[in-house]
Parts: structure tokens; C-alpha cells; sequence
């Protein structure tokens, strides 16, 4: 029995047999063509899992006849790091060159990242990071600029159909000698269940042909069902590709378009996203995107809040899809949120200004003496329930427009008033 896993079994040996990564990897492209001279460059590999960042750095390793040295930022501190340079060192003066390849490089701190620079820099090392996080985000500026980065993409379904039938007739893996076939309708499923992950795809490859018994020949669909039920889309809750999907369906209902933001709202879910987070997140647009032009979604966004709380998952995930859903055909305004910035700028621009004494609280009888309060209209009292020609802003601050509703759902209405309010302020001023 072959205690070594199908993936690393079927690891490329040669660029050419890479699934995958044309925009790199093509003849004619800069990486390709670096590696086939020989040429040793740093670089960080950054890409989703399973897309090759592993392969690809052992292949450079070899194609460039330099010493592979594998360091796991999980596992490793800054006495590994210490002890991978005294090897490059020796291997250096031995006339070798060394490819310190260090994977996870992001779950590094800063100090340890720092740790490789002087030996980049002089060269004892040529430094490959791999990551599934944004670089510009998890590693240091000065390992940035010693270091050219390249962008993995998650695999396409030709690319992963590829390695099953590589996987399926490559008599060295263990595999292929057996003469397997895969129905279309199997291979389909593999391919949409692996979800751009070669090493997800292998996996779940040996999965299904070791529950074959040693008379059937023929993986079919009802056998990969069984072995990918339950199997969660690729979703990283803090990376760059969590965020990325929130951006997509916070402008999918910013955007109006109700059937993109539900789907993006169900690639969250099906990927293990916590619904308690989209629902922030829902109750976010209700009041950035939507505003008074339909006050409704907030209440809305809140009621399907209580819904999941009450309900939990599966069943009340729909009230989400509700309320993304109304939101997305919602009229749209980012009148209070452009408004909300803008006094909150003047706040912090404007200094310690004092309430206008007429504005003033006068619960005592001395603050009563001080005039807190005196002369102040109670807009109750006045004519339609409005203080014409009264000013709130402090004494030495001039009245801001913050607040500019737009010509759409409830806001048309709450504009025409602030309209016949201003003719009252501008009659009542002389103006």
C-alpha cells in the first residue's frame, strides 16, 4: 500500500506537465522563460490553494540545478531560519546555489520575515514565499521589494479534467495502472466539487477509487455523490477572497441587480461564511445605500436578523435572501451616509464650539439664571410645528446643507419639505 497521498504522487516533474497557469507558465512568458535560462529570481507565489505554488518552486529548484530547501511557516520559527541559512551558506561555498522555499510565508510575523532580508539580499539565498493571503497585506514592504510577485489562479475545469486523466492513466502513480475510467457526468462533479483545487480533486479522486470494489472498472457519478456529499465550496473567512465576495454582493444590491446579489449571498453560505456577519453586513446597506429613499429596508434587514435568530440555519437563511433581495430593488440614496461624513469632518475640523445658550439644557435653577434656554422657540408652539428663521448651529458656525435628499422613493417627499421649510427660514429672515 502507497502511504503517500495521490496529489503528491502525481506532482509535475517537468513545467510542461503543470495544470494550469498559462498567464506564467506559457512559452512565451517572462516566469517561463526565467526559468527555462536558468535564471534564479525571488518571489512570492500568492495564490489559492492547490493551484501548483508547491510544484512550481521545487520544478525552479530543479530547473535552475539548486538545492531545495523547504521551510513551513506553521511549523517553523527563527532557529529553522537560522539553521536553512547555515546550510545555504555551506552549499554556497561549495559553488550551489539554494532555493529557500517557505510556505504559508504570510503566517510569519514581520521580525521573522525581516530575518531573510540580509540573505537575500547578498544573495546566499534565493527566497520563494508562498501564500493564499494579499501580500501587501500579511508581508513586509522591504521582502516585497526584494521579491517579484506572481498571482496563481484557481484551476479551470479543462485544466482539472487534464490531471484526472492524468491521474487515471500515469502508471507510476499507483492509479493509473489499475485501468480506471470515469464517466463524464462523475468527472463533472469531481471537477465542480474540487472548486479550482488540483489537490482537493486528487483527493477526493483516491477517495472514490478506494471504495471501488476489485471487480468495477468505472467510477460513475453515484459514487463521487457519495464521496463529495457534504463538501463545502474553497472560502477563506479573513482572506482577500472573503472580501472580495462581501465587495461582490454589497454592489450587487448597491447596483440593483437582486439575482447577482443572491448569488453571491449563497456562494457565502454554501462556503461556511457566519450568517451573523452577512447580516451586519445586510443591515450596512440598509443604511449606506438605501437611506430614506425606502426607510422600510432597515426594519426589514433588522427583521431578518431576529428571523435567523429564531429559525437558525438552513431555514432561516431565506429571510437573508428576503432582505437581500428587497434591498437590491430598494430606491437608492447615500444622502445620509455622504451627510453623516461630512458633519462628522466638520466635528472633527471645527473644534469645541459651544451649544448656543438658547439651546442649552436648564434642569436647575441656577443654570435657569445663567439664561440656559432663554428664548428658545418651542417648535411645537409655532406655526406648523417649525421655529422659522431659527438657528441650531453654534453661534460662530455657519448653517451646512449636509443633507441633500435625492429625486427617488421616500426622498422625493422629504426634499420638497426641506424645500418649503427653507422658504419659511429665508421669509422669516428678510431674505
Amino acid at each position: 500500500m502507497n502511504l503517500r497521498p495521490l496529489a503528491d504522487r502525481l506532482r509535475p516533474q517537468t513545467l510542461e506537465q503543470v495544470a494550469g497557469q498559462q498567464h506564467l507558465l506559457g512559452p512565451n512568458k517572462p516566469l517561463y522563460r526565467a526559468i527555462d535560462s536558468g535564471r534564479l529570481h525571488s518571489m512570492i507565489l500568492w495564490g489559492p490553494p492547490g493551484t501548483g505554488k508547491t510544484t512550481l518552486a521545487r520544478l525552479i529548484a530543479k530547473r535552475c540545478e539548486a538545492e531545495f530547501i523547504a521551510l513551513s511557516a506553521v511549523l517553523s520559527g527563527v532557529k529553522d531560519i537560522r539553521a536553512a541559512v547555515a546550510q545555504a551558506q555551506q552549499l554556497r561555498a561549495a559553488g550551489t546555489p539554494t532555493l529557500l522555499f517557505v510556505d504559508e510565508v504570510h503566517r510569519f510575523n514581520k521580525s521573522q520575515q525581516d530575518a531573510f532580508l540580509p540573505h537575500v539580499e547578498d544573495g546566499t539565498v534565493t527566497f520563494i514565499g508562498a501564500t493564499t493571503e494579499n501580500p501587501s497585506f500579511e508581508l513586509n514592504n522591504a521582502l516585497l521589494s526584494r521579491a517579484r510577485t506572481y498571482v496563481l489562479k484557481s484551476l479551470q475545469p479543462d485544466d482539472l479534467a487534464a490531471v484526472i486523466q492524468r491521474a487515471l492513466s500515469d502508471a507510476d502513480n499507483g492509479l493509473g495502472e489499475r485501468g480506471l475510467a470515469i464517466t463524464d457526468d462523475a468527472a463533472e462533479l469531481l471537477i465542480q466539487t474540487a472548486d479550482g483545487d488540483a489537490r482537493r480533486l486528487l483527493s477526493l479522486l483516491e477517495i472514490a477509487t478506494d471504495l471501488l470494489d476489485d471487480d468495477q472498472q468505472h467510477i460513475d457519478a453515484s459514487l463521487v455523490a457519495e464521496v463529495t456529499a457534504g463538501t463545502l465550496r474553497r472560502f477563506d473567512k479573513g482572506g482577500d477572497a472573503f472580501y472580495d465576495q462581501i465587495s461582490a454582493l454589497h454592489k450587487s444590491v448597491r447596483g440593483s441587480d437582486p439575482n447577482a446579489a443572491l448569488y453571491w449571498l449563497a456562494r457565502m453560505l454554501d462556503g461556511g461564511c457566519d450568517p451573523a456577519y452577512l447580516l451586519r453586513r445586510v443591515l450596512r446597506m440598509a443604511s449606506e445605500d438605501i437611506g430614506n429613499a425606502d426607510p422600510r429596508a432597515l426594519r426589514i434587514a433588522l427583521d431578518a436578523w431576529e428571523t435567523y435568530n429564531r429559525l437558525g440555519s438552513p431555514e432561516g437563511e431565506l429571510a437573508i435572501a428576503q432582505a437581500v433581495s428587497y434591498l437590491a430593488c430598494a430606491a437608492k440614496s447615500n444622502a445620509v451616509y455622504t451627510a453623516f461624513k461630512a458633519a462628522m469632518q466638520d466635528s472633527r475640523d471645527s473644534g469645541s464650539r459651544e451649544v448656543p445658550i438658547h439651546l442649552r439644557n436648564a434642569p436647575t435653577k441656577l443654570m435657569k439664571q445663567l439664561g440656559h434656554g432663554h428664548a428658545y422657540r418651542y417648535a411645537h408652539d409655532e406655526p406648523d410645528a417649525y421655529a422659522a428663521g431659527e438657528h441650531y448651529f453654534p453661534d460662530d458656525m455657519p448653517a451646512r446643507d449636509y443633507y441633500q435628499p435625492v429625486p427617488r422613493g421616500m426622498e422625493i417627499r422629504i426634499g420638497e419639505k426641506l424645500e418649503r421649510l427653507r422658504a419659511l427660514d429665508k421669509a422669516a429672515n428678510g431674505k
